[in-house]
This record gives C-alpha cells, sequence and structure tokens, in this order.
C-alpha cells in the first residue's frame, strides 16, 4: 500500500474511501473493461490486509494498534471482501481465487475474528454462493458451522440462508442428486455426538419438513431417529417436534412471492381471461406486458395457494413423520426400552410415552408390554393424567388381543368410575372407556356396561352427557348389550362387533352396497304404493283370486270330459243346479245348447273340444259369482287352499323381495354403467354431509368412524374432560362478574339518581326564591317562630292531648 502512486489512489478513491467504493462497484458493474485497473490494486490491497491478518493471528499480535483493539483494521478488510464479491461476476479471471480464499479464511479463523468481520465476511460468502461462483454443497458444512458459533445476528443469517438456497433449488422441479447429498451432510452431523452441531441439523431439517420442501422418507425416518441421540436436550426436541407437527399451522413461506400473494386476498375468487392471458403476451408494450405477466404469475399462485388450502381443509389426512418409518417396529421396541431405562424427569416420560402410542396406533404394532407399564400410573391423582388417558386410547387397536388391555381397562373404570370418586373423574372415565370400546368393543361386558348406564340418572351435567354417549354408541355397535329401555330404536338391533382377527373382504365395488340400498328403497316404495291400491280393491283381488282358482280347476275338468260323456252330464247338472241356487243371468238357451254338446254321441273331436271350452266358460263365470266356501264335490279342499293362497298376494311380494337378491346393477351382464357410478358418488356424497350434520350436533342417529380413521386421527386429551366445569380462581370469578358489567353504568343510590336532576327546579327550591310582599314575609316569620316555641314545650313530656271536662 505504501507503493501506491497517489494517482492510483485517486483514481480508486482511496483518498474518500466510504464515498468511492459504492460508486466505484456501480461504475465497474456498468464498465467491467475499463475498470481493470481500479480491480486489481483493491484485490492486491485486500491480498494484502489478509496476509497481516494472517501474520498477526498466528504471532497473538495484541499490541495498541493490533486486531484485537484496531477496529479500521477489521472495518478495512470486511469493506474490501463485500466489494469484490459484488463485482466477481463481472471479473471471473481475475477474481478465480476470491471465492477459496474467502472460505478458507471464515473456516479457519470463524472463532477469532470480530463479530463486526464475521458478519461482513458471511455476507460475502453468501453473495458469492448465490452468484453460482462456489458450490452450495461445498459450503453447507461452513454454515452449518457458523450456526454454533454462538453469535445469534450471524446464526440467524447463516440459517436462512440455508433454507432459502434448498427451496430456491427445489422450487421448480425437486433435483433429487443435489437433494440426496445435502442430506447425506446434514444426517451426518446428526448423527455426530457434538450437541450444538447435531441440535442445528435437527432444526434444519425439521423446519424443511414443516415447510414440505424435503418432504420424503429419508428426512421423516432421519427426525424419528433423533429420538435415540445420546444427548436428552436433542432428543426433546425431535419427540416435541413428532407430537406437535398436527398443531404445526401450514403457514405460507415468508419471501416475495407470499408478500405479493397477500395482497390478493384468499376470499376473493380469481378467475382468469383468455382475454387477459392474450393482452399480457401480445398487445402494449414492453413495460406494460412485463407488468401485465406479473400479474398473471399473481393470480396463478393465489388460485394454486386456494386450491391447495381446499384441499388441505376438505382432507381431514392426519399426517406425521412418524408415517415415514422404516421399521416402525423395531423404532417402538428401541424407544420403549429407552423409557424403562431412563432417568429423565416425567414430563420427557410422558413425551416419549406419547410418541409411542402415538406409532402404535399408527401402525397397529402390537407392543405388549407397555399396557401393563401404563397400567402403574392410571391413578386419579396423578399428574398429567388426561394426556396418560389419552395415549392408552391412541395405542389400542382392533389388531391387539382383549386379553392384553382388559387389566388396563378395568384399571381405568377401577380409578376413575365409583360412586365415592369426584365427578370430574368420573366424566373423564367414562369418556376413557367410551373411546377405548370404540376401537376395541370386545372389551365390554354385558354387567359392566349396564353398570356405567346408571349413571345417566346423575345430577351432574357432565356425568350424564358421558353417560349417554356410551349407550348411544352402544346403540350402533352391539345393542343386545343394553337394557331393552336404552335401546332406543337402533338402526340394526342384530349388530355385533367383528370377533377377534376377523376381517371384511371387499368383493364388490367401493360404495356398491350403497346403490343396492337405494335400489331397495325404491323398490319398497313401489311395493307400499301397490300395497295401498291393492287395500282399496279388496274385491278385485277376491275376483281375480277366484278366477286363478277356476281356470286350475278347469284343467282337470278337461281331462274328465276326454274320458267320457258322464262327466260331461255331471258338469250339466251341475251348472244347472248353480243356476237355480244362485240366480244367475245365464240363459236357459245356451244350458240347452251345452246338454245338447254334451250328450250328442256322433260327433267329431273338434265338436268336442268346442264343447269342453264352452262349458268352461260357464263355470267360470259361475264361479266367480258364487260363494268361495261353496262345497264342490271332489275339488272343494283343493279350491280353497288355492284360493287362501292366491289371496295373500302382499305376502308372496314381501317373499320375493327377501328371496331375491338385486343384483349389482339394473343391467343382467353384472357391468356398471356411468350413471350407476354417478349415482353411487352422489350417494357418498349425502353419505358424507349427514356425517358432517352429526359432526355439528344436527342430528340423532351417530355414524362410527371406521378404525382406520380412528388410528389416524390424533386423540386430544381435551375431548376426555368436556362438559367438566373446572373451578375458578377468586381473579378469574371477578374477571366474569367485569364482563357482565361492561355496559352498565357507574352504581349510584336511588337517592342520588332522584336528587340528580336535569329539567327545572322543584318546590321548594321555588319557594325559597319567590319574591313575596313584606306582609307576607312577616306573617311567615310569625308562624315559625310560633311552631318552634310549641315545639320546645312538648320536648320531654308526653302529650296526651287536651282534657275533655275543662
Amino acid at each position: 500500500m505504501s507503493g501506491l502512486s497517489a494517482e492510483s489512489l485517486s483514481a480508486s478513491g482511496r483518498s474518500s474511501e466510504k464515498l468511492s467504493l459504492p460508486l466505484l462497484q456501480s461504475k465497474m458493474k456498468c464498465d467491467p473493461e475499463g475498470y481493470e485497473s481500479e480491480l486489481v490494486l483493491l484485490y492486491s490491497q485486500f491480498n494484502s490486509s489478509l496476509e497481516l491478518f494472517q501474520q498477526q493471528a498466528a504471532l497473538n499480535f495484541t499490541s495498541i494498534s493490533g486486531i484485537g483493539n484496531d477496529p479500521t483494521v477489521a472495518k478495512d478488510l470486511g469493506d474490501r471482501a463485500m466489494f469484490l464479491s459484488h463485482v466477481s461476476p463481472f471479473y471471473p479471471k481475475h477474481l478465480a481465487d476470491f471465492p477459496k480464499k474467502l472460505v478458507n479464511l471464515i473456516s479457519s479463523a470463524a472463532r477469532s475474528l470480530p463479530s463486526g468481520l464475521r458478519h461482513h465476511l458471511t455476507q460475502a460468502l453468501i453473495l458469492t454462493t448465490n452468484r453460482k461462483l462456489l458450490d452450495f454443497g461445498e459450503t453447507l458444512p461452513l454454515f452449518m458451522e457458523l450456526q454454533t458459533l454462538g453469535d445469534k445476528t450471524l446464526r440467524k443469517l447463516a440459517f436462512s440462508h440455508v433454507i432459502q438456497s434448498i427451496r430456491h433449488m427445489n422450487q421448480k422441479h425437486k433435483n433429487e442428486v443435489k437433494n440426496r447429498a445435502l442430506q447425506n451432510v446434514l444426517f451426518s452431523i446428526l448423527q455426530q455426538e457434538d450437541e450444538a452441531r447435531a441440535r442445528r441439523s435437527l432444526i434444519t431439517l425439521c423446519e424443511l419438513h414443516r415447510r414440505k420442501v424435503w418432504f420424503d422418507d429419508r428426512t421423516g425416518n432421519a427426525i424419528c431417529t433423533a429420538s435415540f441421540h445420546t444427548s436428552s436436550r436433542i432428543m426433546i426436541a425431535a419427540l416435541s417436534f413428532l407430537l406437535d407437527y398436527e398443531k404445526i399451522e401450514n403457514d405460507d413461506d415468508s419471501d416475495a412471492s407470499s408478500s405479493e400473494d397477500d395482497l390478493i386476498s384468499p376470499s376473493a375468487h380469481v378467475v382468469l381471461s383468455k382475454e387477459s392471458v392474450y393482452k399480457a403476451h401480445h398487445k402494449g408494450t414492453v413495460a406494460s406486458k412485463k407488468k401485465k405477466k406479473a400479474k398473471l404469475q399473481r393470480a396463478m399462485r393465489s388460485m394454486k395457494r386456494q386450491q391447495r388450502l381446499s384441499s388441505e381443509n376438505s382432507n381431514f389426512n392426519y399426517y406425521s413423520p412418524l408415517n415415514h418409518l422404516k421399521d416402525a417396529q423395531g423404532f417402538v421396541e428401541k424407544l420403549f426400552s429407552r423409557l424403562q431405562s431412563c432417568n429423565e424427569t416425567y414430563k420427557v416420560k410422558m413425551m416419549m410415552v406419547k410418541v409411542i402410542a402415538r406409532t402404535i396406533g399408527l401402525h397397529r404394532l402390537m407392543l405388549l408390554n407397555f399396557y401393563p407399564f401404563l397400567q402403574k400410573y392410571v391413578k386419579s391423582h396423578q399428574p398429567e393424567v388426561l394426556n396418560l388417558l389419552a395415549a392408552a386410547v391412541q395405542a389400542c387397536h382392533e389388531m391387539i388381543p382383549t386379553d392384553v388391555v382388559e387389566p388396563l381397562f378395568k384399571q381405568i373404570v377401577n380409578q376413575f368410575v365409583h360412586d365415592r370418586s369426584r365427578p370430574e373423574a368420573i366424566t373423564v372415565g367414562l369418556n376413557t372407556v367410551r373411546e377405548i370400546c370404540m376401537r376395541m368393543p370386545l372389551l365390554m361386558t354385558e354387567d359392566l356396561l349396564q353398570d356405567l348406564t346408571l349413571y345417566k340418572k346423575s345430577h351432574e351435567k357432565a356425568v350424564s352427557i358421558a353417560a349417554r354417549s356410551l349407550i348411544t354408541l352402544f346403540r350402533e355397535l352391539y345393542p343386545s348389550l343394553l337394557v331393552k329401555k336404552d335401546r332406543g330404536r337402533p338402526t340394526d338391533p342384530k349388530a355385533r362387533p367383528k370377533a377377534y382377527g376377523e376381517a371384511s373382504v371387499s368383493s364388490n365395488v367401493p360404495g356398491l352396497e350403497l346403490l343396492q340400498n337405494d335400489d331397495n328403497d325404491d323398490e319398497q316404495d313401489a311395493s307400499n304404493s301397490n300395497e295401498s291400491m291393492l287395500s282399496g280393491s279388496d274385491d278385485d283381488d277376491q275376483m281375480t283370486a277366484a278366477s286363478d282358482t277356476d281356470d286350475k280347476e278347469n284343467q282337470l275338468y278337461d281331462d274328465d270330459t276326454e274320458s267320457g260323456d258322464d262327466g260331461v252330464e255331471e258338469n250339466d247338472d251341475l251348472s244347472e243346479n248353480e243356476d237355480d241356487d244362485d240366480n244367475s243371468n245365464i240363459n236357459d238357451d245356451g244350458d240347452d245348447n251345452e246338454e245338447e254338446d254334451g250328450i250328442g254321441n256322433s260327433d267329431t273331436e273338434e265338436k268336442d273340444g268346442v264343447a269342453n271350452s264352452s262349458d268352461i266358460d260357464t263355470m267360470d263365470r259361475k264361479t266367480t259369482i258364487k260363494n268361495s266356501g261353496a262345497s264342490k264335490r271332489k275339488f272343494s279342499d283343493f279350491s280353497g287352499q288355492v284360493i287362501t293362497a292366491d289371496a295373500s298376494l302382499r305376502a308372496l311380494k314381501k317373499l320375493a323381495g327377501a328371496t331375491v337378491e338385486p343384483g349389482p346393477s339394473e343391467s343382467t351382464d353384472g357391468f356398471l354403467s356411468n350413471e350407476d357410478f354417478q349415482k353411487i358418488k352422489e350417494l357418498k356424497a349425502k353419505e358424507k354431509a349427514k356425517t358432517a350434520l352429526h359432526q355439528h350436533g344436527l342430528t340423532k342417529s351417530i355414524k362410527v368412524p371406521s378404525f382406520d380413521k380412528l388410528n389416524v386421527k390424533p386423540v386430544d386429551p381435551a375431548k376426555l374432560e368436556v362438559h367438566v366445569r373446572k373451578k375458578l380462581s377468586k381473579e378469574q370469578r371477578l374477571e366474569l362478574v367485569r364482563a357482565g358489567r361492561e355496559e352498565r353504568g357507574k352504581y349510584q343510590a336511588r337517592a342520588a339518581v332522584k336528587q340528580k336532576k336535569t329539567g327545572g327546579l322543584s318546590n321548594k327550591q321555588k319557594e325559597h326564591k319567590k319574591k313575596m310582599p313584606q306582609a307576607a314575609k312577616r306573617e311567615k316569620v310569625g308562624r315559625s317562630r310560633l311552631e318552634k316555641r310549641k315545639k320546645q314545650q312538648r320536648q320531654g313530656k308526653q302529650f296526651r292531648g287536651r282534657k275533655a271536662w275543662k
């Protein structure tokens, strides 16, 4: 620096450094070739100051003019490093070694550097990395190291740079090769015994997973395995992230795009028209096109964001990083063994219990030793007993044998639900029993259920509500366990829970049973309408029934007529008797013709057939008119049976509806049409609407959720003490009292309110101010003196009134 000429110093702006460096930087960006000499000068100055710093650091130079006490040296080095990092993209050949020197300086002397210089050098390193002069994979370990130095501002700067760089890398598409390399770096740091470095690595992984940048199995599995770290702080951090992940709201990222999205109200419905898209690309100047394109991009981002939020709100997907476990059974067993042998506090143990129970319910695992472990802590006076009971509920599923959970179930009932227990404890116990029975109905016995349902008559509202909810559950699951008066009107009175190990295998299209039930309902409605029509025409039924019987009788008559003439004569005699008895409208000529046709011996077979048919027709007309109870010779019993069978048309229709099973569709080939699938979709929507109405308390019947939904959804401990009125402190009661008096004014007595008048003066006040004549004033004064004198005379004596005889 001492050998530089004055011209070079003036050209470089050394004489006025504070103002010249930013100005020179802007000029070098506009004309890089014209300022190569100034760049060489400043780069040599940076190298000389860097060598000076390294020599002083090696000799531990701490004199008055040294680094430790002279801030000008550190400031000069930091300013030149920032200057070179800004202009480095314009001079790639001259500044080829600058990024490596910067990395070596920070990595070698990061802890001994002053905080200001260290901050400036880190900013310069971020600039060079963002401009692709350095590979981010090479600088990632350095940025992770900078987060452990104890400098809060530097830690925030390095952490935000790591997160934003990985986000920007995966913004358009996932680069699996780079992601895998970066993940290997962070995973190796996480497995180290150094607590500070491993903790920063875990925080980085959790943040990337929460932002759904690294939303894969490797990252989720790495976070879960951090629960086995030797450091208890890292274990607690991993457990808290696993437990609180469902509570983390998916907030938008704090970047420029999200700030632009916020300008558009999320409630507004954005519509992209073809005209706006055409104008953005083909009309206007370059600047206006750029603005229109930016507006379109903002609108598209807001639309995608609305779709994502609506899909996340509509689909109740309770995601947890525990879903990514490769060996869930091994994870649970290892964590449970650490729980049994660790010396952590009770809170940490409760966190481990909740993670184990959540994993068991999520993956339907079997950890048989876990339930006796919980049984030791199930007591009404145990701290955080609600979390413990919620973990017990979460760990129950249909794949666990009932013999394993039964001691824990009885312990909960015996400890919480008895006559000497508090109402709050009884409520919690009944709600826990209901949640466990919802997952394992086979645990409940008939005697125990009848004892628990007696609490529906309790005077405590919370206890009675909990008991009634238990009754409502078993009305759907197992109505035969309830007393007859508690069953109500169940939808399926013969419903029973599945036996242990029983599984329902679907052999049809999902939702086909809804279509079949809907068809059955339509058929029932049609049959009911037919029954109403049939009930109004009983005579017609009897006539048709009689005609059917006569048809069957005529078949037998035909057989008799073919055998000989005697049968025909008998039929004619029978017809004559019926005419005399019933006074029918049949002509005698027709009967004579029938007799002649029946007696003739030299007729052909065709004539015999005609005679037989006419004979049968006359029998049809006569049997419809005569009484069904009339006696016939040998066909009376047969005709009575047929008439009674045909008269029960409704029973036959019910029998046919019960025996004939409806097919999968109206078509006989067994294939479903597009209309059938559309109807199944509509019926599913109706079922979802019914479920939603029940969730809001608008329907009386309940829909018990499936085991899959029960296992996926986490159990909220607050639901176990719902409707329980907690005892309020004095401060809380006073707050409630003051909240009810907000609209009131300040308290005042009624006398004060009366005295406080807003109108004119009272009569007394007017008398005092009234102007009277002098004679009236003297009279009033004399009257007052007389009254005063009489009053003084009466004081101290009992006034008995004036005597009558005086």
